[in-house]
């Protein structure tokens, strides 16, 4: 039993000097500052795209004097789930899809492209008010992960994002 937590203690402290290495990507001076109020999204035209370039802004702060311009084309597509005999489908999945073009800004060349998927769930109920509320709140939910993965893949393709 003593040995066992011997192991345990050497292996902790072997973690430590790598622990030391890291730090918050979004904190002062870490790989994220690169990009904090740098990349201005497309202007949104639907609720979906407002939800997720705020988002998106939340992460990487508003741009002021943008270096790099984000284009986007955000797809949602639903599907039901499971279902009850005589109600129809009680569960609903939303798939979402986030096509994204970064280029900078004052030459207009692409800096990184991609394309980026997932999806949420939401479930029906008796009050149409309810379920509508559930689907708006999963889609927000869908926004906000589309854009932290967006957000992240970003840092992490940034030159200067490099550890």
């Amino acid at each position: 039993m003593l040995w066992s937590r011997r192991r345990v203690l050497i292996a902790g402290l072997a973690v430590l000097p790598l622990a030391a290495c890291l730090r918050p990507v979004h904190a002062p001076g870490g790989p994220g500052a690169a990009l904090r109020g740098q990349v201005r999204a497309d202007d949104p035209q639907t609720p979906q795209e407002f939800a997720f370039v705020g988002a998106l802004e939340d992460r990487l702060g508003r741009a002021q004097a943008a270096r790099f311009q984000l284009s986007y084309d955000l797809r949602l597509r639903e599907r039901g789930g499971a279902a009850v005999r005589d109600l129809g489908d009680t569960r609903f999945q939303i798939f979402g899809t986030l096509d994204y073009i970064l280029s900078d800004s004052a030459t207009g060349d692409e800096v990184q492209s991609g394309s980026l998927q997932n999806v949420t769930a939401y479930s029906a109920t008796a009050n149409q008010l309810a379920t509508r509320m559930a689907q708006e709140d999963a889609e927000r939910r869908l926004m906000r992960i589309l854009a932290d993965a967006l957000a992240t893949r970003l840092v992490a393709a940034m030159p200067t994002g490099g550890a």
